[in-house]
């Protein structure tokens, strides 16, 4: 049994922020040891910025190798945390992983909390100018004389639709704002997204939700776990090694903090558990941003009684076209 190759590809995909329930609801669904029909029938594609890089495990809440197990992960642990891995890499890479898993006979599942990387996805990359080395390599050379902070409050300036969805620490994409700005004379916001979901896909997208004064609770009891999992430790080794404040990695929340405080003192360390407790917080509240006006979203509440039953019941009802062909390549493939 084979897919049509011009038919289109069945993908779930399912947002959620940090410490909100998405990768238990993914394993209980396509896992192993699921009870759901889809047992055994889904692969999951990470869509978190920093799960990427490998020896951050701690810090960006990655899946154990039990749960890795259970249900097969991509892009996790595919880069040294000096790399930079931008939203046009993820894009390109969960494309080339969705035909991959669909040809074995499973449905691609698109997971995570970056809202920017999820919404590129479903929607398709922004046309802007190609880079110009020239201005590209002015800019870097002001971020390393001036500070990162400085450029990004004339981003503000400039083009503040931009700014208000680009962390102040990612210099990476502070950059590319502006490169877009001096290269063109327009803000990068004006390269208006396209605002239907491509076409060579069915997405059965799901937004999990939960009560901010909740939500905020989770992300401070999980930053408390990764403290007692041993995330100093973890960060530490990664100091002694030779990471730096300006490598990619190393900007993530939950690692950038260390180099904003003395960590050798009481006081450093409660005020860098503090500091990624709030950025956590904020960072969770701005990725849902990124989730405005997608067609065809559907949200849940992450406290909803048989919340796996609704979800399955969602992705029955949109694929329904699709599980025959699914299931039957499966048992094909079990019975070679």
């Amino acid at each position: 049994m084979t897919f049509n190759a011009d038919a289109k590809i069945p993908v779930v995909v399912i947002f959620a922020p940090t410490a909100t329930g998405k990768t238990a609801l993914a394993l209980n669904i396509f896992g192993k040891s699921s009870h759901s029909f889809f047992k055994g029938k889904g692969e999951l594609i990470s869509a978190d910025s920093m799960q990427v890089y490998k020896k951050l495990d701690i810090g960006t809440a990655k899946p154990d190798q039990q749960e890795q197990e259970e249900l097969t992960h991509h892009l996790i642990d595919i880069l040294p945390y000096d790399a930079q891995f931008t939203v046009s890499d993820f894009v390109e890479k969960a494309d080339v992983l969705c035909r991959e898993i669909i040809s074995r006979g499973h449905i691609p599942v698109v997971a995570g909390g970056t809202g920017f990387y999820i919404r590129n996805f479903l929607l398709g990359l922004p046309k802007t100018p190609e880079s110009d080395p020239a201005i590209r390599q002015k800019l870097i050379e002001r971020a390393q004389k001036e500070g990162t902070l400085v450029l990004y409050h004339e981003l503000e300036t400039i083009d503040p639709q931009s700014a208000q969805k680009i962390n102040p620490n990612d210099e990476y994409r502070i950059l590319r704002a502006l490169e877009v700005f001096y290269i063109t004379g327009k803000p990068r916001s004006s390269f208006e997204m396209n605002l239907e979901l491509r076409d060579k896909f069915d997405f059965c997208t799901i937004i999990l939700e939960r009560n901010r004064k909740e939500l905020f609770e989770r992300i401070n009891h999980r930053v408390d776990i990764m403290f007692e999992l041993g995330l100093q430790n973890e960060v530490l080794s990664l100091i002694a090694e030779g990471a730096g404040p300006d490598m990619p990695g190393m900007k993530a929340i939950g690692y950038r903090e260390w180099f904003e405080f003395d960590y050798k003192t009481q006081e450093g360390l409660e005020k860098i558990r503090y500091n990624i407790k709030r950025n956590s917080r904020k960072y969770a509240k701005k990725q849902y941003t990124f989730m405005n006006d997608i067609p065809g979203a559907i949200r849940i509440d992450a406290d909803s009684d048989n919340l796996e039953q609704k979800v399955i019941q969602i992705i029955e009802n949109k694929f329904q076209k699709h599980l025959s062909a699914i299931d039957l390549k499966l048992n094909l493939s079990n019975n070679m």
